[in-house]
């Protein structure tokens, strides 16, 4: 099924829930990777119930050709939704979000896929606790080696001691990786579980962030509406880590997430430290987070 990209606003509507889980995959000159992301989402015990959301953002190589092959394929669990260039992060999903008939909602990047029992997992967690409002899995390169894919609140000077030494620090940060279900301030948007309500609550990610960093704005404002970002490194997807901004001038990239994070730093009023955003958020009773 294929939809045409539009501009309508607004959040995921509520009107029917006839799938358990709607993926939203997001995807540009995807072709080395989105067939086996869609497959490994559709394909295993249990997912007849979910259903894909593929917001194409303008791919110019074979993404799409192997989309239409996948839509005979997966019949009415596959919808595309194709947009005339590369809108950036924000935009494509806020589509995928008002497409999607799930009663659970899945962000998934077109570079990753999901072994079985991945869904089964994160859904039994997130199922179990209400006060939950976002699992993520573990995440391994290609390599096998594990991705520094959560973190706490990115300060300015948080951003500019990974941009220095970021194999540093994923380095050490996978000595002391947590075993068993955490709580963090953040997940990478690469894969999410969120419940419906979750995100018909939270709303759409804010459009005025092109790229990046839409995946911290949205759970700081998760946490603030009293609910929890839970990792889960029991189980794992591969993240093949192609970037939705390949094909964008570097200039350009740079830019925009530079001016992404000035824009988040103002909307939620801290740089330098997140102690006071930790403050406000712990100010509801069910917002928990360190202030370190």
């Amino acid at each position: 099924m294929t939809l045409a990209g539009t501009g309508d606003r607004g959040t995921v509507s509520a009107a029917h829930h006839e799938r358990r889980i709607s993926y939203i995959v997001l995807a540009h000159n995807s072709e080395a990777h989105i067939a086996a992301c869609v497959c490994s989402l559709l394909e295993p015990p249990g997912a007849d119930a979910d259903e894909v959301v593929v917001v194409d953002n303008g791919s110019t190589d074979g993404t799409v050709a192997i989309l239409d092959d996948l839509a005979v394929r997966f019949d009415s669990r596959l919808a595309v939704i194709r947009l005339r260039d590369n809108q950036g992060t924000t935009a494509p999903r806020n589509h995928g979000f008002r497409a999607a008939r799930g009663r659970y909602i899945g962000v998934v990047d077109s570079d990753v896929s999901a072994p079985p029992g991945v869904a089964d997992t994160l859904l039994e967690h997130l199922v179990s606790d209400a006060t939950i409002g976002l699992v993520a899995p573990a995440m391994t390169y290609r390599s096998g080696e594990l991705q520094m894919s959560v973190d706490t609140f990115p300060t300015l000077p948080r951003k500019l001691h990974r941009y220095l030494r970021l194999r540093q620090i994923e380095a050490a940060w996978r000595h002391r990786a947590a075993r068993g279900p955490t709580d963090v301030d953040y997940a990478i948007s690469a894969f999410w579980l969120l419940p419906r309500h979750v995100v018909e609550r939270v709303g759409d990610l804010d459009e005025a962030i092109f790229y990046a960093p839409e995946d911290v704005d949205y759970c700081i404002r998760i946490w603030a509406h009293g609910w929890r970002v839970v990792y889960l490194p029991g189980c794992s997807v591969l993240h093949d880590a192609q970037e939705i901004s390949r094909g964008l001038p570097v200039k350009r990239v740079a830019l925009s997430h530079a001016a992404g994070l000035l824009y988040l730093y103002r909307k939620h009023r801290f740089l330098l430290t997140r102690r006071r955003l930790a403050r406000r958020l712990r100010a509801n009773p069910m917002a928990r987070t360190d202030e370190s």
